[in-house]
Order: C-alpha cells, then structure tokens, then sequence
C-alpha cells in the first residue's frame, strides 16, 4: 500500500510526478502547476477516487516528482517521460499512420525539398504533414517546376560537382545547377526562402512578388527573364488552385474536431494556412485515464502538438470549451515562441470548419473501429491456434525470436525481434554484438541468450539501475534453427531455472518444421494455417534484422580499416573526405589532381591513398559522358 508523502515535502511549484509500481515500473506520468496540491490529491478514501484512478492507486508502491521552472517545461517532460516509460494508466497514442511532409534540408550547402515521413531531424524545415501523399508529390513537383531546387542525394552532387559535368535534371530545366556553378550561393538561397514562403502559407505574397518581378523585367526589356518569372507564377497558380479558400483573410488556423466514446478518442485537424486548407492531420488515443470532457479535449490537443504538429498556427479553434482556456492558450504561446489564442467554433465560418473537422474525426473512428476490430480478431485467433499447436497452456502474449548472422566466422552478430498480441514491438527490438572468434552458431546463440535472460533476472532482482526496458518475461522464446538450437535454449532455461515459465520453439527453414522439448518428433503446422504464418513472420523478420546490422557493421568494418591503414591520414581528414565524397567508393575513382586539389590531404598521402583503394576497388575507370 501507497504510504501518503508528507505534504511538507513535495515542492509547491510546477513539475511531472511519477508513479510506480513494486518492480520499480513507472505507470502512471502526469503533470501540475503545483506539484504538492496535485500529488496530495490522490490520496484522499479510495470510494471517492475514480475507477480507473483508483485501480492505479491500487498497484501504485511509489511516488516522485521532478520540478521545473514552467507549464510548458513540466508538459515537455510529461510527454517525454511517458514516451521513454509508456506508462499503463496514461492515455496513449495509437494511431501508427506516418503522415508525409515536405521538407528542406537547411543543413546542407545546397538545401533540396523532398517528400519524408517519421520523426523530425535538426536543421530540417518541414511542412505539413499532408493526409494525401500524391497531393503532397503533386504540390512538390509543381513547385520545384517553377524553383528547381535540386532533387540529387550528396553522394551524387558531390560526383557531379567532382567532375564539372551537370545531370540531366540541368539539361531539361528541373535544376539549376549549383554542381557546376550555374548559380550563385545567395540566388540559390533565395530559391530556397522562395519555397519555404510559399509551403508555409505565404502564396499569395509569393505569387504577387514574381508577378512584379515579371513586370520589372518586361519593362527592362529583359523578355528571356520575364518569361521565366511568368512559368514561375503560371506553376504557383496551378497549386493554388488546388487548395480550397475557406476564409477570406489571411489567417493561420488549426481547426479541431472530434468524436469519443469511453475508450478511445479520435481528432482530427484542418490545417488552416493563410486562409487555404493546406492539409488534415489528426491522433487516435486509449483513454485509459478517468478524464471529463474538457479535461480530456485538453489533454488530446496537448499531446497533437507534442506528437503531431509542426508548426503552429495563430489560432486554434476547439470544438467545445475547455476547462483552462487561458492555460492552454500560454501553454501553446511558448512552445511556438509567438502568440496563439484559443477559441470555440461557435458561429459562422468557424462553427462551419468545426462541423468538417468533426466528420472527419467522426469518419476516422469509424474506419480505425472497423479495422483495429478485425485486426484483433485474426491476431487473437492466430495466437490460440499456435498455443493449441504447440502445446502451450495459454496464448503467448510475448514472443521473442532469435537470430544469428555472419561471413565466415567473421563480424558475428545477433538480433532479437519482438511481438507483443500479434503485432511486432519495434521499439523493443536488440541487437548483440557476439564475441564467438569462430564460426559457431551454438556458441553464439548460447551467448545472446544468457546474455538477455541474464539481464532480465538481474533486473527483476532489482540489481541494475538503467532503464528497465527488458523486465517484461516472454511467454514464448522462437530460435531460428533446428534441434541444434533447440538443445541450446533447453540448456540455457535449465541453467537459470527458467524453463518452467517460458516456452521453448525453434523453427527449422527445411520443412517449416517446429521443434520443442519433450517432443520426440518435429511438428509440422498446417501450410497456410495462421499459426505458422505468425512463426515465419517472426522468423523473417527476425533474420532481416540480423542481416541489415551485419551489413552495416561489415561496411563500416571495411571502410574504415582501409582508410585506418594509411599514415598520415587522420581521424579529421577521413572524416572529411567522406563528407566531400560522399563515400569510399567515390574517393577511390577520384584521380590524384582531384584528390590533392580538394585540399583535405597532402599530394604524399593521395598518392598513398589511391594505391590502397585501387588493390580493393580496382583502376579508376575512365570518364563516361552522361
């Protein structure tokens, strides 16, 4: 039982507590303007605490806080200590949809625009995220129409800025040619900001700006540079009207809608940008907190923008009231440095784009309903079937497979996949480093293994301080191999008395043929059966993890010995003739002049350099016009 802290010595400042359990998990993060009324909140007589509140009060063993100087350095830390622990009673994100975004690379010399997805990188300006991404390819296309940023990897500009010879992009008018000089640094900077402006909602300012540069170049005679400036504007308008004008001034808005039950909460977004709808977005969440309306519309639009947004508008409009307007409004003010009001869409054209955020929030549950119902089922059933096959007395709700992979004896590495009720667990995925000096997959699977159980153990003893990311026990350990490997992990299990809480399998690629301890002859699952679909999906992926880790490591293995075997050359010259090359491959056909004109490494050591290279990657070839 939770002993109630004495009040006395929690801060009264603002800050995130945590609550955790008896194995030192974290399960439930949360945030306060004063950290000593919200704490002492939860211990009042349980009847009056809700359900769910009071069920995690119910495993809770103990509490702490970290203090802050504001609310929005305590809802910073609230969101990342729930994104680092995933507590079990805090509301949780499950929409996996990665939407796509446009982004200009400004860390690069010649920034580019392209279409990404996934997590935000430094340096990187995005724009969006859009919900349809040939609309996105469509805009990008037409834009880089009218300002031909180039669209070529490093590795490439680097070749072509190397040889003095441009690529075809030049030739067509799709690039303007910053690899052989055609344009200046600041014109091409000034494409870029171009660009941006007009990605970030300021098209039309863009539009009437080329529209009086044509002008100007008209009047100067200047017919060549004035038809350039009208392609510009024709391709900018082309976008534009594409995007729907839904209020007549130039505001930058995020609408929200939404559409809940008890369980979980859909919201969507229209993102608003200089009176166009520029794109949707929106978050699907369990509500596994007891939260009322308004509490729970402000903690979903919290965690949009942590989790979602990037950018933020002047404007949010809610859908409903919420219970700390002006706490959410500073909230949102200083994550995006500039003022950002909060309002109700509760008349006019507000009210109407609140109307459509809501049916598409409404359409959204639905769909996520439909899918995540059927998803469920399939998984539930392919789950018993493989516990009914294998002899287990339960479903396993935790499965680990194992992996191995080599050349030779050499760069042995292993890997560890992971599904959780029928969906891989990615973030939980582990790769080993093995130190078998032989070609041995017994040994080097014995080693993986004693080296993940072992850390298990120590850490349900409570015995390791880091984060305790491996204490949940599989149901079912899977090995790529056969009888072979099966011997290992039964030796292994034994050796730490495990075998009696976690079930045993290995997978044989000859026949698909499973393997388990105390079965004299292999099991062969149905062909086509859910249950051995699940085991080969395991299997799979488990050796493509492997795979690509040891490729990797191989690729770095040989590069960097080779370039480690060369006097004279250091750690800051190799890293610099990678950045100027782009790759080993490169550096080894570049001729001497090139490799002493660029001026990373005396004409000495280029002589020697190139020697070495040519023995691994042969002659330098000779110029191919393109």
């Amino acid at each position: 039982m939770l002993e109630r802290p004495d009040k006395a010595s929690i801060p009264d400042q603002p800050g995130s507590y945590q609550f955790r359990d008896r194995e030192g998990r974290v399960i439930y993060v949360g945030k306060a303007k004063s950290l000593r009324s919200r704490v002492s909140s939860y211990f009042v007589p349980p009847e009056t605490l809700p359900a769910k509140t009071r069920a995690m009060m119910a495993v809770a063993d103990s509490v702490t806080w970290i203090t802050v100087a504001s609310d929005a350095e305590a809802f910073m830390l609230e969101y990342s200590l729930i994104k680092e622990h995933r507590p079990r009673y805090n509301i949780r994100l499950r929409d996996d949809k990665s939407y796509p975004m446009i982004a200009v690379t400004m860390n690069e010399q010649w920034p580019r625009a392209m279409l990404v997805r996934g997590a935000r990188r430094p340096k990187i300006r995005y724009f969006g995220p859009y919900a349809n991404a040939g609309a996105a390819r469509d805009t990008l296309e037409l834009l880089l129409r009218a300002l031909p940023l180039r669209s070529c990897s490093a590795a490439k500009l680097a070749r072509h800025t190397r040889d003095g010879r441009p690529c075809l992009y030049y030739h067509i008018g799709r690039c303007v040619g910053p690899c052989i000089g055609a344009v200046s640094q600041g014109e091409y900077r000034e494409m870029v900001e171009r660009v941006s402006q007009f990605l970030g909602g300021q098209a039309s300012e863009l539009a009437r700006s080329i529209e009086g540069n044509m002008r100007a170049a008209a009047a100067s005679l200047e017919f060549e540079q004035a038809a350039r400036y009208r392609d510009e504007l024709v391709a900018i308008q082309n976008v534009l009207e594409r995007q729907e004008m839904v209020i007549s001034d130039d505001r930058d808005l995020d609408v929200f809608g939404l559409c809940a039950d008890e369980l979980e909460v859909s919201l969507q977004a229209l993102r608003v940008r200089a009176g166009r709808v520029v794109g949707t977005n929106g978050i699907i969440v369990d509500l596994v907190e007891d939260l009322g309306d308004e509490e729970m519309l402000t903690r979903v639009v919290e965690l949009y923008y942590a989790e979602k947004a990037f950018d933020y508008p002047s404007r949010v409009i809610l859908p409903s009231p919420v219970g700390d307007r002006e706490r959410l409004e500073v909230l949102l003010s200083e994550l995006a440095q500039r003022r950002v009001q909060v309002g109700v869409g509760q008349r006019g054209r507000p009210r109407a784009l609140v109307a459509t955020a809501t049916e598409n929030a409404r359409q959204e549950f639905r769909r996520n309903r439909t899918r995540r119902a059927t998803d469920h089922n399939a998984r539930a059933s392919a789950l018993v079937e493989l516990a009914e096959q294998l002899g287990l007395e339960s479903p396993p709700l935790r499965i680990e497979c194992y992996d191995m992979s080599h050349l030779q004896g050499t760069n042995y590495v292993g890997s560890m996949v992971v599904m959780e009720d029928g969906l891989m667990k990615h973030r939980d995925y582990r790769h080993f480093g093995v130190s078998i000096p032989k070609n041995d997959d017994f040994a080097a699977m014995e080693e993986v293994l004693r080296r993940r159980l072992g850390r298990l153990l120590d850490e349900e003893a409570k015995t390791m301080d880091r984060s305790r990311r491996f204490a949940y026990r599989p149901n079912l350990i899977l090995l790529d191999g056969g009888a072979g490997q099966l011997s290992v992990g039964i030796r292994v299990l034994d050796e730490l008395n495990l075998s009696s809480s976690i079930a045993l399998a290995s997978l044989a690629k000859s026949y698909e043929e499973v393997y388990r301890p105390n079965f004299e002859e292999p099991l062969r699952l149905p062909r086509g059966s859910s249950a051995l679909y699940l085991l080969q999906t395991l299997r799979d992926e488990s050796h493509r993890f492997a795979i690509t880790y040891h490729r990797r490591r191989r690729t770095i293995t040989a590069e960097v010995s080779v370039l480690d075997q060369i006097p004279g050359l250091g750690p800051k010259r190799r890293a610099r003739l990678l950045e100027h090359y782009g790759s080993v491959y490169e550096i080894a056909h570049a001729s001497p002049e090139e490799l002493v004109g660029a001026k990373i490494v005396p004409e000495a050591v280029a002589t020697q350099l190139l020697d070495r290279l040519t023995k691994v990657y042969g002659t330098n070839p000779s110029p191919v016009e393109e």
